[in-house]
């Protein structure tokens, strides 16, 4: 009887334990992408994009092989990839008619300071920043980018 009685306490101090031991954390990702305009004289468009709907990546994905006439052909149409839900927020182009404009940067910067903290009020953590340019770079450059996405993580 004794025995019995001393084995109920470490039944329930086990079972206890088991629910404490830590399981891998179901977490999602969510990309904001910012686009800024590098074009001269203040032509171009700049915005900072999310997409609010879901896309499974495997519906557009085929596999390949070295045998290519085993390879199934994906037969996605640009029109289902497309996202057509989509936040969309306006930010300012780096260059007006009088060149580059300070302000224009630091009111961006604002804006994104914004949506980086109102994606962490939600619970999301900063997780990786990403940025890169693309300009032409030749005679007559009238073409060019500035985007930095940034990934955020929350758990499940």
């Amino acid at each position: 009887m004794k025995k019995s009685l001393f084995l109920i306490p470490i039944i329930a101090i086990a079972f206890t334990s088991i629910s404490f031991i830590n399981k891998p954390a179901q977490v999602e990702y969510k990309v904001v992408t910012a686009v800024e305009s590098i074009v001269p004289n203040g032509f171009g468009r700049s915005r900072m994009i999310m997409a609010t709907e879901d896309k499974d990546y495997q519906e557009f994905t085929t596999l390949r092989s070295d045998d290519k006439d085993s390879d199934e052909k994906n037969k996605s149409k640009r029109d289902e990839i497309r996202v057509k839900n989509y936040e969309e927020t306006k930010l300012l182009n780096f260059y007006n008619l009088g060149g580059i404009r300070f302000q224009n940067i630091a009111a961006n910067d604002a804006v994104m300071t914004s949506k980086i903290n109102t994606m962490i009020s939600e619970g999301w953590e900063l997780a990786f920043v990403n940025t890169g340019v693309e300009s032409e770079g030749g005679k007559g450059d009238g073409k060019g980018i500035f985007i930095t996405r940034y990934t955020f993580k929350r758990v499940k």
